[in-house]
């Protein structure tokens, strides 16, 4: 099969490795999508991912698959042949080690059901921990959108760990994929005002019809002046969804008195110099780097429910759909930062 590799930081070519092999409890899926992660896959690429050093590499990438089920283990109950589901890894392959593997033509996927049932397994410790979030579709859902749903899971249990409330003013930095989908659970939860900054207008277009209750162009625009003008006493939270460790010290003089800077994802610099001179006496730094797929799973049933319901519509996350053949050229795209919303690679 093919997978993408990241050879060395700043290097990705496609190479030939064996088809993953599955144990009882474990099944083979061809894979049918694969989100691309404009932060995870981003900063593995250049080497800038916290638990990953040079020696590392080379590192098969891809993290937020959908696979169909073609092959099961013999005590696997699960899944069925036929089957898609959600989050397809890969271990380690020929001397490269696993940034999950999911770029890849085909994975595998866990059923803890049957390893508790093996009795080889006992309790929940003792399974794969993505086995929680490696979840069967329902049937009609398209299974190359559906990529998508592993980020509406991150970053709704991220919302839930962070202890965002209604009725409580937030101020998003960023409003790509990730922090569209912030606002738009957000709006759901019913947090006000949402206050949306980013450089680009057009993303800020985008971040209104999610639900966010005003924005902000922070390039050219006082958003000290205009925030403090809609919350006087200083915003509730600021949620950092871009992943620079500098809106920690750009978020001081936008929170009250108790609030809450929440930052989501891996920063590619993992040290910064902190002032808080400009910050209130009381304030609150949250990290939510690596949600567990525990929590994810949490989840998933209310995203399923709304996305049913029509709530939520995974097209309105995606802006670009590229055939396998294209992934290289996805990437550069990635890079030039072409990519307006979501980017999803299609293997069928």
């Amino acid at each position: 099969m093919k997978t993408l590799v990241v050879e060395k930081p700043g290097k990705i070519l496609l190479k030939e490795v064996p088809i993953p092999t599955y144990n009882e409890c474990q099944a083979l899926v061809k894979t049918v999508s694969c989100g691309i992660c404009n932060g995870t896959d981003s900063k593995l690429i250049h080497g800038k991912f916290k638990g990953f050093s040079e020696k590392d590499y080379p590192l098969i990438l891809g993290h937020e698959g959908v696979g169909r089920v073609i092959e099961v283990g013999k005590k696997v109950k699960s899944f069925k042949i036929g089957d898609y589901v959600l989050l397809p890894f890969i271990d380690e392959i020929e001397e490269m080690n696993s940034a999950w593997g999911a770029f890849s033509e085909y994975g595998i996927v866990n059923d803890r059901v049957a390893y508790m049932d093996t009795g080889k397994c006992p309790g929940t410790k003792n399974f794969p921990d993505c086995s929680w979030a490696q979840t069967v579709l329902p049937t009609g859902f398209d299974p190359v959108y559906s990529a998508m749903i592993i980020t509406l899971r991150e970053v709704m249990s991220s919302i839930k760990q962070f202890g965002i409330q209604e009725n409580k003013s937030v101020i998003v930095f960023g409003c790509g994929p990730v922090g569209l989908t912030f606002i738009k659970f957000l709006h759901l939860y019913g947090a006000f005002p949402i206050i949306a900054l980013d450089y680009y207008d057009k993303k800020l277009e985008e971040a209104k019809k999610m639900g966010a209750t005003y924005t902000f162009n922070n390039r050219n625009t006082d958003v000290y002046t205009m925030i403090r003008n809609i919350v006087p006493e200083g915003a509730d939270y600021t949620l950092d969804a871009v992943g620079y460790t500098d809106i920690i010290n750009q978020s001081m003089n936008l929170i009250a008195d108790r609030g809450k800077i929440c930052t989501y994802g891996i920063a590619p610099d993992l040290s910064m110099q902190l002032n808080w001179s400009r910050g209130p006496y009381n304030w609150t730094l949250q990290f939510q780097q690596f949600p567990s797929k525990y929590e994810e799973y949490l989840q998933n049933n209310q995203v399923i429910s709304w996305i049913k319901a029509g709530v939520i519509d995974m097209k309105d996350f995606i802006s670009n759909i590229f055939d396998f053949i294209e992934i290289l050229s996805a990437f550069d795209m990635l890079e030039r930062k072409e990519i307006a919303k979501k980017g999803i690679v299609r293997y069928e």
